[in-house]
């Protein structure tokens, strides 16, 4: 069998210039990730939940009465745990499942089909909510800080979202790179703020704006009802643990080492962000209050509304909206291994120029733009569906791993599969809780929208596999044999153009007719015995069949014309078209119209080949026609 290699690059393009030069396979390690960069790829979204966590915890507590609000440290800390379940749940999925998909490949191999199409459904959602939630989030900040900015909310939500999806399509390893330095001022910021308030705080009997929101008139006795309400709203600060095991294969080698650093690192930072945070807020009673956050009042405590606020706060926006990029990382790996099981179309396993799936960056950016659109950009709207989805592929993965557990019985297997149950059972009651506490205020869109999804992917798989049945792709296929061609040209006269389609026809087979119509009228008398005669005279050694006609349409005789010739006899028929290509994109408009209706008329048609022959108009061409016609 004979190789060739092309190693010649493309040429360069405007998309090229905003992506970036096309990738070669052996370059690919260029955007592979190292661990501190997946936290700023692959862990924003989980990080940046200390924003939002500890605030919903205390926001349901604060139903109870100021009493109630002791309770967020015991719940925060039983969130912790779960996190650190998940932490080794996750890491042993990377060592499972190397080539990505969490949740995915963990219900396929263990839970049968459905029950992955219910995790690959959910991700796809949580994914897409992910983005949505995070660019409204950090431009809600940012329009808090600059009010004048509100009217311009949705038109920044799409300018993030762009500028997020051009970085990405660019590659992983540039946008982890461009990300590292917000993400590490982040991280330092915020712990050393918890340091400072744990040890020494600088702001604690400062004024604090805003109006308390706490229930003056509360139980005090706090029931099992409400904290359970208060632990799965906490449990929101748990999303995107799962990304760094979807997106595995962007690791650099050792991939599963790398990536299993990763998911530690973040496991240890998130953890203490939310326990440090909580017991800040216990110590000092933090409840809601108007107009500012859980985590803006135990920053303003801990050092004081000075620059060290502001540059941890102003962080606090950017990586809010970066942390869109979680999903970036993930969803497009989800997406290639869903068309590897033929349950997406397949467009979404090929990689683009820069060696990434481009297909599902960009359809993942359509549909986070929708959504942010079609809720203008509003966090709260959006929030209800949040964490639904990732908390249902969270269930699905702990308990596939404990079937795996089950089945395969390595050592210590019992001790494994008693921690991957009571994760399996506690985000379970998470989802369940979730789900009747939200479900009127828009959690009923993701119920929805997961059947929903899992019918497409089946529907898809189901085409697939009766096409490939007609195609035969998974048996041996006869040996090739070859039919004789007959090769159509339909031509309007006698030129340059003519002559060069009839070189191309002849090139592909002896037997070519060229096709001319000609309209019956008062004003064509005549011209069908012209143009034989010309025809005849100029004898280029190919047959001309004029076809006279006495309507107006010069399609449909030649389709007449084809269908004759198809039915005379078991042969393959070429319809070769000439087409004029300026040299400036304006004149298109005034050629090829013929080919315009040929081609519209005949793209239905399976028992054919419609082909284009393009002659380039240049000086060279137009030189050569002048000599032409001199020596005539």
């Amino acid at each position: 069998m004979a190789e060739r290699r092309e190693d010649e690059p493309p040429k360069t393009s405007i998309w090229n210039l905003l992506v970036g030069r096309p990738l070669r396979a052996s370059e690919t390690s260029k955007e592979k990730i190292s661990p501190v960069e997946g936290l700023s790829a692959l862990s924003l979204d989980a990080l940046t939940s200390v924003a939002y966590g500890p605030e919903a915890i205390i926001v349901v507590l604060a139903v109870g009465g100021a009493g109630a609000l002791g309770d967020v440290l015991p719940i925060t800390i039983a969130i912790v745990v779960l996190l650190a379940v998940l932490v080794i749940s996750y890491r042993q999925v990377i060592d499972a499942y190397p080539r990505g998909g969490g949740a995915y490949a963990v219900s396929r191999a263990n839970l049968g089909g459905p029950a992955s199409l219910v995790a690959g459904a959910a991700l796809v959602v949580d994914y897409t909510l992910t983005v949505a939630v995070s660019i409204a989030a950090g431009v809600g900040a940012l329009t808090s800080a600059f009010p004048s900015l509100a009217s311009a909310t949705v038109p920044l939500c799409l300018g993030i979202l762009a500028l997020i999806t051009l970085l990405n399509l660019r590659g992983l390893g540039e946008t982890a790179r461009a990300f590292l330095l917000p993400t590490l001022v982040f991280i330092v910021g915020l712990l050393a703020i918890i340091a400072v308030g744990l040890i020494h705080p600088l702001g604690l009997h400062a004024a604090q704006p805003g109006r308390s929101q706490l229930a003056t008139h509360g139980l005090q006795a706090v029931g099992i009802l409400l904290v359970l309400k208060a632990f799965s709203a906490g449990c929101s600060a748990l999303t995107g643990v799962e990304a760094i095991a979807n997106g595995v294969p962007l690791f650099k080698e050792p991939r599963a080492v790398r990536a299993k650093r990763t998911e530690l690192l973040l496991g240890v930072i998130l953890g203490v962000m939310l326990v440090g945070l909580a017991v800040l807020a216990r110590r000092w009673h933090v409840g809601p209050r108007s107009g500012q956050t859980v985590l803006s009042q135990i920053m303003g405590m801990a050092v004081g509304r000075h620059w060290a606020y502001y540059v941890v706060a102003i962080t606090i926006t950017l990586v809010l909206a970066l942390a869109a990029n979680t999903s970036f990382g993930g969803m497009p790996i989800l997406g290639s291994l869903l068309a590897r099981d033929d349950y997406l179309p397949h467009l979404f396993s090929l990689r683009g120029d820069r060696q990434v799936f481009a297909n599902g960056i960009v359809v993942l950016a359509v549909l986070s733009g929708v959504l942010l659109v079609a809720v203008g950009g509003d966090t709260n709207s959006l929030i209800p569906m949040f964490a639904i989805g990732v908390f249902t592929g969270f269930t699905l993965a702990q308990a596939g791993l404990f079937v795996h557990w089950r089945r395969h019985r390595p050592p210590r297997w019992k001790r494994r599969a008693a921690i991957n149950g009571f994760g399996a059972c506690a985000t379970a009651l998470a989802t369940v809780i979730f789900l009747v506490t939200k479900f009127e205020h828009g959690a009923w869109v993701v119920v929805v929208a997961v059947p929903s999804l899992v019918l497409l992917f089946t529907r898809i798989h189901l085409y697939y596999r009766r096409a490939g049945a007609m195609i035969g792709a998974r048996g041996r296929p006869g040996h090739p044999e070859a039919k004789r061609t007959q090769v159509i040209v339909p031509v309007t006269g006698i030129s340059r153009l003519t002559e060069h389609a009839l070189a191309e026809a002849l090139s592909m087979g002896e037997e070519v007719v060229a096709v001319s119509v000609v309209v019956d009228d008062e004003g064509t008398d005549g011209v069908a015995e012209r143009l034989e005669r010309d025809w005849h005279a100029w004898n280029p050694g190919v047959e001309l069949v004029v076809l006279r006609s006495e309507y107006a349409s010069v399609v449909q005789p030649v389709v007449a014309f084809i269908d004759q010739a198809r039915a005379a006899g078991d042969h393959q028929i070429v319809v070769l078209i000439p087409v004029v290509v300026p040299r400036r994109l304006r004149h298109r408009v005034l050629h090829n119209q013929i080919d315009l209706l040929l081609r519209r008329a005949l793209h239905t048609r399976t028992d054919i080949v419609v082909a284009r022959v393009p002659m380039p108009l240049s000086p060279a061409s137009e030189r050569e026609e002048a000599a032409g016609r001199a020596q005539h």
